[in-house]
């Protein structure tokens, strides 16, 4: 059976298969990247092997380094010629090199460097190699030589190794506390003592302090100053406990140098783990990620910070958008006239949605921060001035500039499921009693609650991952305290915050150690797709289960 060409082309086939070539297409880039993503950005957190090398310079000098191969290239051996790096001997076109952490950046001063293949004399993995993740200064790479506990040995070699994990929990326990302790009971008393100089300042302003009013104030602090002198010191004491042990390390050079166990994070010995051992280790590398503060220039720690902002702002502005989008796209199309006005209107909001989100920050810094906050200031915190509260880029100003952002795409889709609702279902509820208000909210809203949800998707997942207004309007490269927590009014919509967007931005190209920052680029960008597409799951299922309920629309 032959088939005509011509024939073929005009059913429209080719262009369903080109169709879904192109879908397909798509799908497997899409995946793809998230594979790459993946790979490079988990991959970092499991424990890699240690080596101990014997390496000749260009120069023919003999040098001892230890360190974590992170990467390998081929590049032109002209080029490396050229450049004085490989003797003029060595034949053949292309050199592997290795990108090998070195760690140690106190001792040597840098963190990685690149070595040549040809250049490796010898290569092993000793067992007793110990990797520490510090505080500050990245990873150590040596070998234990003693334990010290004020300033005595207690012990050395294997025994030290033995005797340092108890010591580095016990430091742990003790870094613990002393954080319940500043963020708790000193966080409050401190907050107590602010809010006392604000009312004091406030009756100032007022021209009503009196002597009574300030002696009470004066109370309440002396008992406030009392509590702080007993908490700090307390924290004293802790602080002069973690500072009890220290370690003596052989570094790669042969010197020995003293680290104290308070600055230790962690120690391991990669090369002597088994399998079991390093999936353990992986998965605390991965809950330290997604649960702790990030240190080292954000290089280091967990995102837990840039987690929950993220999060809470997206919340916030959901909260913000979904009734201002309704409202108005109920008003477009229910009450309205329509007119040329109205077709105007609708064009305008279509034409909101292709704005640079560049200049939705531009307008909320403007107005916002500087005209809204700032008379927010004027009339509700006169006291702090001329310390803004409310006059500086925070919380709130990035959700409602967020909001502003992404409300035509509210407007689009709710006006859309509203124009689908047959008109037989308004009239019929009003021909039964209800008045057009009572149709409104019992009948029509409800019935088009879908297309709502799907407008909040499509905000969700823009506003979830813009970073360019948030660099105006409230984000921060490392926020001193979260907006939530135990002071009232407890969600704090002033503070600036921490955003995985512009973590990966700050990470990826403000970072002052390049090759350290590169894996968390990927495992922070990952982890932002997983937020986001939580949140829009959640959207989904939400909207799947009210388009069940209102099943009417379909038949």
């Amino acid at each position: 059976m032959t088939v005509d060409f011509r024939q073929w082309v005009n059913s429209g086939a080719p262009w369903i298969w080109i169709n879904a070539a192109a879908v397909a297409a798509s799908l497997i880039m899409v995946v793809g990247l998230l594979l790459l993503i993946a790979w490079n950005g988990l991959g970092h957190f499991w424990p890699a092997t240690v080596w101990e090398m014997q390496y000749q310079a260009a120069d023919g000098s003999l040098q001892r380094l230890v360190g974590e191969i992170r990467a390998s290239e081929e590049i032109a051996a002209e080029r490396l010629r050229d450049a004085g790096e490989l003797p003029a001997a060595d034949a053949g076109t292309l050199v592997e090199r290795y990108l090998l952490k070195t760690g140690n950046r106190d001792v040597s001063g840098l963190d990685f460097r690149w070595i040549l293949q040809p250049g490796i004399r010898t290569r092993s993995a000793p067992e007793e190699l110990v990797v520490l993740e510090r505080q500050e200064w990245g990873n150590l790479y040596g070998f234990i030589e003693s334990l010290e506990q004020d300033g005595q040995s207690v012990a050395a070699g294997e025994a030290a190794w033995q005797e340092l994990q108890p010591r580095l929990q016990r430091v742990t326990e003790l870094r613990d506390e002393i954080h319940r302790l500043q963020k708790g009971a000193i966080g409050r008393i401190n907050y107590s003592l602010e809010r006392l100089r604000l009312r004091q300042r406030g009756l100032e302003l007022d021209g009503t302090v009196s002597p009574e009013a300030l002696a009470g104030i004066e109370r309440e602090r002396a008992a406030l100053q009392e509590r702080f002198g007993v908490l700090q010191q307390r924290l004293d004491e802790k602080y002069r406990d973690m500072q009890r042990d220290s370690l003596i390390m052989s570094v790669m050079d042969g010197r020995e140098i003293r680290i104290a166990v308070a600055n230790i994070v962690r120690a391991y010995r990669p090369n002597a783990m088994s399998l079991f051992d390093k999936t353990g280790f992986y998965f605390a590398k991965l809950w330290e990620f997604v649960s702790e503060d990030p240190r080292e220039a954000n290089t280091e720690g967990g995102i837990f910070p840039a987690i929950f902002g993220t999060v809470m702002m997206v919340m916030l502005m959901s909260v913000l958008v979904t009734p201002f989008g309704v409202v108005a796209a109920v008003y477009l199309r229910e009450y309205a006239r329509q007119g040329p006005m109205t077709r105007l209107i609708r064009i305008a909001v279509n034409n909101l949605a292709g704005v640079p989100s560049i200049v939705y920050g531009v307008f909320g810094l403007g107005f916002f921060v500087y005209v809204l906050g700032g008379s927010i200031d004027q009339l509700f915190f006169r006291a702090a001035l001329p310390a803004p509260t409310f006059g500086t880029p925070g919380l709130m100003w990035a959700s409602l500039t967020l909001a502003l952002l992404t409300v035509p795409v509210v407007i689009v889709a709710t006006e859309e499921g509203l124009a689908r609702i047959p008109r037989s279902i308004r009239e019929g509820s009003l021909a039964l009693g209800a008045t057009k208000a009572e149709t409104l909210w019992r009948t029509v809203l409800p019935m088009a609650s879908p297309a709502m949800m799907t407008g909040l998707i499509l905000a969700v997942a823009r506003a979830a991952g813009e970073v360019a207004p948030l660099m105006l309007v409230g984000v921060v490269k490392l926020a001193p305290a979260l907006p939530l927590d135990g002071n009232p009014p407890f969600l704090h919509l002033e503070r600036k915050f921490m955003h995985l967007g512009f973590h990966i931005y700050d990470v990826g190209f403000q970072s002052p150690n390049v090759e350290a920052a590169r894996p968390l680029v990927y495992a922070t960008a990952l982890l932002l797709v997983g937020v986001i597409v939580v949140l829009n799951l959640t959207a989904i299922s939400i909207r799947n289960r009210l388009r069940e309920r209102y099943r009417t629309l379909e038949q």
